[in-house]
Parts: structure tokens; C-alpha cells; sequence
């Protein structure tokens, strides 16, 4: 099954131009599972540990979205309804989408072993930060969508992004990214908020005027388009990476007006 280019890009291509960008990023992403993503991984021709690592995401993805909405021991319309869009947004056939209920439905056991799953998923994907990143943005998109998260939610949110090595301030950051573009999609775009931008940038209101210049400059670094395509990523990408850093440009200059910053 090659799921992972068409999630990727699907997670891509909402955080950078919602729901829409996510159509661009499936097909982009479908050219992506043809080849690149099993160059990316194993450097080589696909493998049978790259189709592994698809399943995996694949499965696991599904299975944690519905631990999450099932923690505090119950799932609501507005969550299957924001599963079932993502499966939408992702043009899954009848048959998939089966199989992605199948996944959904097992993760909202308690006795779903949520922890060791991470824990699999991270051994195979190791440092590949634009496959933990999407993992975690496909998550947090489920929750946007319901319009609130619960404090068992962002908690069980919490651990599974740590389980993946990503912290709270790139968690923080991964939410902003996504509630702005969900805001944008859905005609409520009213600016971001100065806590919000320094979200966007990964840093606190604390941090000096010295150290917001050095991660604006490293976040437009990863997220520039020609080292995207550098990366694997298809050159069709660049618009929608070209977005991503226009989200990120924003929250500075909102900062630098704040603070002052020349």
C-alpha cells in the first residue's frame, strides 16, 4: 500500500493552503509514492521496509486519531464527522476507507497500546521530521475541526508528538499553522495574534530580539522551497512550500512591528 506520499502531502498541502492544498498535496504526493519517498528512506529502489513503513503510518495514524477522540471515554459527531473528512481529503476508495474505520474503530479501545504504537512507528521513521511532523499536523487537524480540544486530548496529543521527538513548543507551533489555514478555509480570518506568532516561530515572548532573528531565518531555511526539492520532495511542492513560509514571514513581521525590531 503506498499511503505515505499522499498523507505527507496531504498534511503539506492543508497546513500551507487548507483543504484545498490538501488535494494538491495527494496528487503531488501520489507521484511521490511512485518513487521518491522510497528514495528518501531507504536511498533505493522500493523495498519491502518501505511498504512497511507506509502500512504503518498508515494504520497508526487512524488508530491514534480515534484513541484521541476516545480518551475521556466518549467520540463525538464533530469527531467522526473530521475523521471522515480527512479520509475524504485523502480520496480514499470505498475499500480504504473500510480499512481506515477498521483502524479508527481498534485505536478506541482502552486496551489500544497507543504507547508501544508510537513506539514503532518512531523506530521506523526515526529523524525523518517532515514524516513526524505530518503524522503529528494529520492529528491535530482532526481536533481543529471539531472546533475545541479537550484538556485528556491536548494531554494524550501531548505524549504522542513527544513519542515522535517533537516538544511542546513545536507542538504549539503545529497547531497555530493549522487553526490559521482552518480559520482562513473556513472565512474566519481575523490576523494572528501576537501569542500566536511567537508560536509560529517557535519561541516565547522572552526570547531576545537576537534569537527571534536566528529562528525566523532557520524556519524559512527548512522551509524553502528549492531545499524541500533538494529533499526528495517533487517541484510541484514548491507552491504549496511557498505558502508555508509566507505564514511563517507573517508571524515575524507581526513580531518585529510589535517589538520594534530593525
Amino acid at each position: 500500500m503506498q499511503w505515505m506520499g499522499k498523507i505527507v502531502g496531504a498534511c503539506l498541502g492543508y497546513v500551507a493552503a487548507g483543504p484545498v492544498g490538501s488535494l494538491l498535496g495527494i496528487l503531488v504526493g501520489h507521484q511521490f509514492d511512485l518513487g521518491i519517498f522510497h528514495r528518501l528512506v531507504t536511498g533505493a529502489r522500493p523495498s519491502f521496509r518501505s511498504q512497511k513503513t507506509q502500512q504503518l503510518f498508515f494504520e497508526i495514524s487512524f488508530a491514534t486519531m480515534g484513541r484521541i477522540a476516545k480518551i475521556d471515554g466518549r467520540v463525538s459527531e464533530e469527531e467522526v464527522r473530521a475523521a471522515r473528512r480527512i479520509m475524504s481529503a485523502m480520496r480514499l476508495t470505498s475499500e480504504q476507507v473500510d480499512e481506515a474505520i477498521k483502524y479508527f474503530t481498534a485505536g478506541k479501545q482502552e486496551a489500544y497500546p497507543i504507547k508501544e504504537r508510537i513506539q514503532d512507528l518512531h523506530a521506523i521513521i526515526g529523524n525523518q521530521r517532515v514524516l513526524t511532523r505530518s503524522f503529528v499536523e494529520v492529528q491535530v487537524q482532526a481536533l481543529v475541526a471539531t472546533g475545541s480540544i479537550r484538556e485528556t486530548q491536548r494531554d494524550l496529543l501531548s505524549e504522542v508528538a513527544r513519542g515522535l521527538g517533537i516538544g511542546k513548543i513545536e507542538l504549539a507551533q503545529i497547531e497555530v499553522l493549522v487553526r490559521s489555514q482552518f480559520n482562513r478555509a473556513s472565512g474566519r480570518s481575523d490576523g494572528i495574534s501576537l501569542e500566536e506568532a511567537y508560536h509560529v516561530l517557535g519561541v516565547l515572548s522572552s526570547t531576545t530580539d537576537k534569537e527571534i532573528k536566528t529562528a525566523y531565518r532557520r524556519l524559512m531555511n527548512q522551509h524553502h522551497p528549492d531545499k524541500l526539492v533538494a529533499r526528495g520532495l517533487p517541484k510541484s511542492m514548491t507552491e504549496v512550500a511557498e505558502k508555508k513560509t509566507q505564514e511563517i514571514r507573517a508571524a515575524y513581521e507581526h513580531v518585529k512591528r510589535q517589538r520594534n525590531i530593525k
